[in-house]
């Protein structure tokens, strides 16, 4: 993992808005660096969604994605009450495991806040890692 490629005009890509709430901010109201991460993790689940199969779908099949790394480029903090917009792709498709792209910006400037990626590796309920069922590769690739 590295540089965060944004996505071709070609990719599917979803969107998440909300507003920062203040117990995602310190005491300069502006938001943590470790909420960027659980961002990510609220746009990986609504671009599931809009894909047509949740998360939930996956765990109901008997696997799940562990995160297996993490990175975030911070470009400019985000503050309470701040309306922001979590883009959200699949960069790369492995046999054992998915890459996502992410872009955080102000929902109404557009201005990128935070770039990232997040490698996850599929993994059977005991923990043994595991090929993509074929399903879920098809749906990735759709």
């Amino acid at each position: 993992m590295g540089v965060t490629i944004l996505p071709s005009e070609s990719t599917f890509v979803a969107e998440t808005t909300f507003r920062i709430r203040y117990a995602e901010t310190d005491s300069m109201r502006i938001v943590h660096h470790k909420n960027y991460i659980v961002f990510f993790e609220e746009g990986r689940s609504n671009y599931a969604r809009e894909r047509g199969r949740p998360y939930s779908d996956f765990e109901k099949a008997g696997y799940y994605l562990i995160v297996a790394e993490i990175q975030a480029r911070y470009h400019k903090p985000a503050h309470y009450e701040q309306e922001i917009t979590v883009r959200t792709w699949l960069e790369a498709i492995q046999s054992r495991g998915l890459t996502f792209g992410y872009e955080i910006v102000d929902a109404a400037s557009r201005e990128t806040l935070v770039t990232g990626q997040t490698r996850h590796i599929c993994v059977t309920q005991d923990g043994q890692v595991a090929r993509m069922p074929d399903m879920w590769l098809d749906w990735a690739k759709s």
